[in-house]
């Protein structure tokens, strides 16, 4: 029997559905940066006016739409959640000394660690106090966890680099936490927020879960075969900060010992790496075709767990970012 096969109805990430909610929810964004001390407007401005591409938001609005519409608890989720979010890769910045992020300079680029490291450490706190007026305490402790496990990933991750016995099982540990949780959180909360079954809540929970493992799966595969120009954003930096991400630790399985000790030596000390010593180590290429089929069929199951949802076009929309995803794995495959 042939796998099954996903595909996008629309291959664009299906933002126009949500358009006219996400511009609410980033006019909100921007607004955020006025609650702060003058002193530290401009900084938060600029980290919001750079910093993603509102895929958490256009979760916590599609799950919405698909379980009875949409209102002002969903701009306000959305902007706590990409607050957070925010916060986090102004961490993950310093941590990894990334130069660039969407084609412009990083916090860290542009006033040092110092003061990086305070600027993400008030949006997480700011992101929870927004988050405290809800009147419904799991919403507020949903998105408590969901930071906590973004920061606790994060130090997982740093304890294990140059791990060379870290396990798959581990990896996805750190990434469930440290990006999944808040792709669940959204999806989850988006439903929560329509007075949905528990059973409902679940299921898109999962879905988050799923998705935002296949979504990190295919940025750790970017990492090695995409462009920093296209991408628009510092590339190679998971290898040269000794992050062992899911094609690394599949390169590393069908590597020999000797492969190993001489990956592990470059590594170590801090040599540049490339698709290109790469493939003189071991079979780079078996590996990314291995993690891309491993994040495809995670998404397989992330668009079965939308199945306790009804028909209608937000339904159709978290279908398609499925499909969106999973043609963005084929591409990995593609520029190799």
């Amino acid at each position: 029997m042939s796998a099954p096969v996903i595909s996008a109805s629309n291959p664009v990430f299906p933002f126009h559905l949500v358009r006219a909610d996400l511009e609410r929810v980033e006019a909100s964004i921007l607004e955020q940066a006025r609650a702060f001390d003058p002193g530290v407007e401009g900084y938060v401005s600029y980290v919001c006016k750079t910093s993603g591409k509102r895929i958490r938001p256009a979760l916590a609005v599609l799950s919405g739409g698909a379980t009875g519409g949409t209102h002002e608890g969903h701009t306000r989720l959305s902007v706590i959640l990409e607050l957070v979010h925010i916060a986090s890769l102004v961490h993950d910045d310093i941590m990894d000394g990334a130069d660039i992020r969407r084609a412009q300079p990083t916090a860290v680029a542009k006033w040092g660690s110092s003061l990086s490291v305070l600027l993400g450490d008030s949006l997480f706190a700011y992101a929870l106090e927004l988050a405290t007026e809800f009147d419904d305490t799991h919403v507020c402790r949903t998105i408590a966890r969901a930071s906590r496990d973004v920061c606790t990933g994060e130090i997982l991750q740093t304890q294990r680099r140059f791990d060379f016995n870290l396990s798959v099982t581990d990896y996805l540990k750190m990434i469930e936490m440290k990006t999944a949780a808040l792709f669940a959180a959204a999806s989850e909360l988006g439903a929560r927020l329509n007075h949905q079954p528990e059973s409902v809540q679940v299921a898109l929970r999962g879905y988050g879960l799923k998705l935002g493992t296949a979504y990190q799966i295919y940025d750790d595969c970017l990492d090695i075969v995409g462009d920093e120009k296209t991408v628009g954003k510092t590339l190679r930096t998971d290898l040269a900060r000794g992050k062992l991400t899911l094609p690394i630790l599949y390169l590393l399985e069908g590597a020999t010992e000797a492969q190993k000790q001489k990956l592990n030596r470059m590594l170590l000390k801090g040599e540049p790496m490339d698709t290109t010593i790469l493939a003189g180590i071991a079979d780079y290429e078996g590996a990314v075709e291995r993690a891309v089929k491993f994040a495809q069929n995670m998404l397989l199951e992330a668009r079965a767990d939308l199945g306790c949802l009804g028909a209608s076009p937000h339904k159709q929309a978290l279908e398609d970012i499925v499909g969106y995803l999973h043609n963005l794995l084929d591409q990995c495959r593609a520029i190799r």
